[in-house]
């Protein structure tokens, strides 16, 4: 894949030095001061010669189920795939106009909730993760726009584990450490898989993480589910993102796009195991803003039944708040084969993770801060390299 040339050489000069040219790509995307130059991002909204249309399966998804879901029909659906990536599948934001506020509010306000596991989890106590909503909101509702002021406790959530809950320490997932699943975001997953050609696809884990406008996403592969085989499903909603996307090499260079609210990417096949991350959060231009899609009230309730309650003014008021300047990204994944078992589905002498601890979830703005946060959650000291 073609990489901007300030990128190729930075990159070949990192190999010289022992670098490898993911790393540096990343850092280069990253860097705030001068900002990157952005020209040779792919923007799916506005075409690109590496990106090609892709059809999905028509007659796959009813438009019911779509509607109950929030989603367009599937012969509006825009999906795309990649030059030099096949089993990849970009999705431009097929949501019904006011039916994002419908899922923000689940990932800031039901999603969070006990029996489901957050980064706060390791250092508050139970009493105080119960419910982040309702401790938060009107903490949030109040917030006055460009001045600082001390966070919510859903501002301090970094990520959420749905279902089958992984584990950051061992980077593995097990039988008696999980909770049921989300029926409407398997619903939603669901008619997702099944537009893009995976009709057995199980939702059985769901990985969301929060983002700010300071944050990033370490350099990694999802490779710690027994099953390899399913796609893995990523939704976005807030403020966008550049996204990279790599190869089964840190040596070989990623190819930058850009991520905006609604949008959806399938990572399957080939592409299922390649290292990926997300190096900047952008906001909408005019800063402090939200995009068009997001503008828009909340959607009432046009489909019986209705999977996803109706997000009311008042709770999208505070989702809107928090949304100004953060990102909300949704990860649904199959862990286990059809009849599988983690007593037989999990080959002990197998490697299980290609991350390194420098590079695991959520890390901060080194060049601002001079730290990051890694893992569940522990922020270490790093000397500025970049």
């Amino acid at each position: 894949m073609a990489a901007p040339s300030c990128c190729r050489k930075m990159a070949a000069s990192g190999l010289e030095n022992g670098e490898d040219a993911f790393r540096m790509i990343f850092r280069f995307y990253k860097k705030r001061n001068p900002p990157a130059d952005l020209s040779s991002v792919i923007d799916f909204s506005r075409g690109d010669s590496r990106v090609r249309p892709v059809e999905l399966s028509v007659g796959a998804l009813t438009d019911q189920d779509a509607l109950r879901a929030g989603l367009q029909s599937l012969d509006r659906w825009k999906a795309y795939g990649l030059e030099g990536y096949p089993g990849f599948l970009f999705i431009s934001n097929p949501f019904l106009p006011g039916w994002q506020h419908r899922w923000v509010r689940q990932c800031l306000k039901s999603y969070p909730r006990k029996p489901n596991v957050c980064n706060l989890d390791l250092h508050m106590s139970p009493e105080h993760t119960v419910d982040l909503w309702e401790s938060s909101k009107e903490q949030l509702r109040r917030k006055a726009p460009n001045r600082r002021s001390q966070k919510s406790v859903l501002e301090k959530l970094r990520w959420v584990t749905l279902g089958y809950h992984y584990n950051w320490d061992t980077k593995k997932y097990s039988g008696e450490h999980q909770s049921a699943f989300p029926g409407d975001l398997a619903e939603l997953s669901r008619c997702v898989s099944r537009a893009c050609g995976f009709p057995a696809f199980t939702p059985q884990a769901g990985i969301l993480n929060y983002y700010h406008m300071d944050s990033s996403l370490g350099i990694h592969v999802d490779e710690s589910e027994p099953d390899r085989r399913s796609p893995l499903l990523s939704f976005s909603f807030g403020q966008s993102c550049i996204f990279l996307l790599g190869g089964p090499s840190r040596e070989l260079q990623p190819t930058a796009m850009l991520m905006h609210s609604g949008d959806i990417m399938v990572m399957s096949g080939p592409s299922r195991l390649l290292y990926h991350a997300v190096p900047r959060i952008l906001s909408f231009p005019g800063g402090g803003l939200l995009p068009p899609c997001l503008s828009e009230p909340p959607a009432g309730d046009p489909s019986d039944p209705c999977l996803v309650e109706p997000c009311s003014a008042q709770e999208w008021e505070v989702c809107a708040q928090y949304l100004r300047d953060s990102r909300v990204n949704m990860t649904v994944r199959q862990v286990l084969e059809e009849g599988g078992s983690f007593s037989v589905a999990q080959d002990p002498a197998a490697p299980m993770s290609r991350v390194s601890k420098e590079d695991e979830y959520h890390l901060e703005d080194t060049e601002a801060a001079g730290e990051e946060e890694v893992g569940p959650n522990l922020l270490v000291k790093r000397k500025k390299s970049f």
